[in-house]
């Protein structure tokens, strides 16, 4: 049953400008005005200034406060909203208060949401230190890893909250995924009065499962992106979407970081021999019900280990969809592919042969070195040419489970294989649909990947095969086993895996 939203609140006069300040949760404890933008600390029927807030930075949320929602039958309201940054980027946790009172998290970051409610452990919480990323531990009872563990800040904050860590001040907060998916946060901040850190545990959530309304009108957004001069050779470079972290200038095909901002002095690398996607940047497409936009492309080049030899390339469409965030459209050899960052932690131990995600067992495909070799377009993380990690590849017939590794991070994708004709459809594109087949439809498709002498000797034993045929042909049947001709074709894609690349979620 749906609860109705709480009838009764509390409301008081900003100490700051007079303007009312509501609270609608008995756990709130802080608020921000929001007409002077003072940071308000609730005691009792009494509020008290105690400094000011600064700005919140745009970024393009459709979500925003007094957003309405339903969360496993229960409806609730949005109330407050944290903006914190870490090093490698930007993301918002919404504070969401239930009908009783009851309090709740939306976290946000680059269009994953994750809903987590309040919790507690079996035991002390120990050190952030003592969390170590990629280990294993028991949480009440149950198996763990830890997925991050990084030092904080709040940017800015909006509305009402039940805590409000000091603005700019790093803390701690650890963040552990199980093998069903969920999420357990652990924030380190000044956030509870007996001085122990704060619990959520949840997992991830789609927003139109959320029943939302309210939310951000979407032609309120301006349209207008961040322009500047590219630093490499001038030609005017816009930035359309507000948490990008690299970009390429369309005129010189550089590479530009912009992590610290557009006015900072920007870094940029040179690009040769640009790569031209089959799919254009800008281009929409309809996928798994939902419009997607390519925002982003690259081009990757995979090696087996201790073989320089043998190399095979693919390419990565990075899509970009308002409510349902980033996902990655893989071009391979064998086969079209979509796959997203997932947010529990697949169960893989080193030297194993398969992976289990969900209660489903994943086989090893293939395990090799990835380079980044070429990009065009815009991307949620530092993306660079050269970009080099450790992949997995696991396959459940059409269901894929992908593992990228660097020295610092690990992250898990899943997916599903697409046919090439679909792909084609989707993009408007099925005058070029014959561009679009892949090896799956092949012969040859049980070699997944193939190096450079592989395909030579391939190609060698066709010959042979077709001057063996031919010979045949001109045969007398009468006194020879004489065979029908026969034909052989080869797909135009390039080899590689369905791995989704870099860039992990909090």
């Amino acid at each position: 049953m749906i609860e109705a939203s709480p009838q009764r609140a509390y409301r008081a006069a900003c100490p700051g400008c007079g303007a009312p300040v509501e609270f609608r949760s008995a756990q709130s404890t802080h608020a921000v005005c929001a007409f002077c933008q003072s940071t308000v600390v609730r005691n009792g029927d009494t509020l008290s200034r105690i400094g000011k807030m600064a700005e919140l930075f745009d970024d393009f949320s459709p979500l925003q406060l007094q957003a309405s929602g339903v969360f496993q039958g229960r409806s609730f309201t949005i109330v407050g909203r944290l903006q914190y940054k870490y090093d490698k980027g930007t993301w918002t946790e919404w504070y969401a208060v239930f009908g009783d009172g009851s309090a709740a998290f939306l976290s946000e970051d680059n269009g994953a949401y994750v809903f987590t409610l309040p919790t507690s452990l079996q035991r002390d919480i120990p050190l952030a230190e003592s969390f170590r990323v990629g280990a294993t531990t028991a949480i009440n009872a149950k198996p763990f890893s830890v997925a991050s563990n990084e030092q904080v800040s709040l940017l800015s904050a909006q509305g009402e909250l039940p805590h409000l860590p000091a603005l700019g001040r790093p803390f701690a907060m650890v963040e552990l995924r199980s093998a069903e998916g969920e999420v357990l946060s652990i924030d380190y901040g000044p956030t509870l009065a007996s001085g122990a850190p704060a619990l959520s545990l949840g997992r991830a959530v789609m927003l139109d499962d959320l029943k939302l309304s309210g939310l951000r009108d979407e032609s309120a957004k301006e349209e207008k992106g961040t322009q500047f001069n590219c630093p490499n050779c001038g030609a005017p470079v816009e930035v359309k979407l507000a948490t990008s972290k690299s970009i390429t200038c369309r005129s010189c095909n550089s590479i530009i970081d912009l992590s610290k901002g557009t006015g900072a002095a920007l870094q940029h690398a040179i690009q040769d021999e640009p790569v031209n996607p089959l799919i254009a940047l800008g281009s929409t497409g309809q996928l798994q019900g939902a419009e997607w936009q390519v925002v982003g492309f690259q081009h990757r080049m995979g090696h087996e280990p201790g073989d320089d030899d043998e190399s095979f390339g693919w390419d990565e469409y990075l899509l970009y969809n308002r409510k349902r965030g980033f996902t990655f459209l893989v071009d391979a050899e064998d086969g079209w592919s979509i796959v997203k960052p997932v947010t529990g932690a697949p169960v893989f131990k080193a030297g194993a042969q398969s992976a289990t995600y969900l209660g489903s067992s994943y086989p090893l495909q293939g395990s090799y070195n990835a380079e980044t070799t070429y990009v065009a377009g815009e991307f949620y993380w530092q993306v660079a040419r050269g970009e080099k990690t450790f992949n997995r590849d696991f396959a459940n017939d059409k269901s894929l489970l992908s593992q990228e590794e660097t020295g610092t991070e690990v992250t898990w994708s899943s997916g599903s294989k697409l046919d090439g004709a679909l792909v084609a459809t989707a993009f408007k594109l099925s005058d070029k649909a014959a561009l679009f087949k892949r090896a799956d439809a092949a012969p040859l498709s049980g070699a997944r990947r193939m190096g450079c002498i592989t395909i030579i000797i391939v190609v060698i034993l066709i010959l042979v095969l077709l001057a063996l045929l031919g010979r045949c042909s001109r045969c007398d049947p009468n006194v020879q086993n004489c065979s029908s001709s026969s034909s052989a074709r080869t797909s135009g894609g390039s080899y590689g895996g369905f791995s989704g690349s870099s860039g992990g979620h909090k």
